[in-house]
């Protein structure tokens, strides 16, 4: 974790720009498997029984204000944006709700209670799920990286119907975007 203090609700301008290595294809009409995961409201969550539609929006993890970044972090491409991303949603929660979205959760490979203090600072209405244990990720074979020794999952985010993923937005950028792009898929479904 060598790189400056930064703060994560900006993104630098120079961010390099994920491609489509492919590494999501697979995704597309997959049911989740029957897993419960736990969640930041103090529960767990199995995506796998949820009725009508779920988005869940997947990040690789939330830094804290002032705190250095990972290795090289902002020249990994898709790697930064974990902050605006989760505020995006936030920001469209209740859009994303009169689209017909049921549920809304983040999700990432970190522990419930790092998840749960960035859930607090940033006042995100819906939960973030932890897959800390890569259950989830091994059996989706989710696309991941890996830096400074931790394994994280790509960028993406999904649309699921009752179940089964339904859509796939891989690789997403930029990441503060993200829930726009959600939105705008839904409203030209309607």
């Amino acid at each position: 974790m060598a790189e400056a203090i930064h703060n994560p609700m900006v993104l630098p301008e120079d961010l390099p720009v994920p491609q489509d290595d492919g590494a999501a294809r697979h995704l597309f009409g997959t049911r989740l498997p029957d897993l419960a995961l736990p969640a930041t409201d103090g529960g767990t969550v199995n995506l796998s029984k949820l009725g009508g539609r779920t988005v869940v929006y997947v990040y690789p993890r939330t830094g804290r204000p002032g705190q250095a970044l990972p290795t090289g972090w902002d020249a990994i491409p898709g790697a930064r944006g974990c902050t605006p991303q989760s505020c995006g949603f936030r920001d469209h929660f209740a859009e994303l709700k009169r689209l017909g979205v049921a549920a809304l959760f983040g999700l990432s490979t970190q522990d419930t209670a790092y998840q749960r203090e960035a859930a607090e600072r940033l006042h995100l209405p819906f939960a973030i799920l932890s897959d800390a244990d890569f259950k989830l990720t091994r059996t989706l074979k989710l696309p991941t990286f890996s830096v400074d020794g931790m394994t994280l999952i790509k960028r993406m985010a999904w649309v699921i119907e009752d179940g089964i993923i339904a859509h796939v937005f891989y690789p997403v950028f930029p990441p503060d975007k993200s829930a726009e792009t959600v939105v705008a898929w839904l409203s030209a479904r309607r």
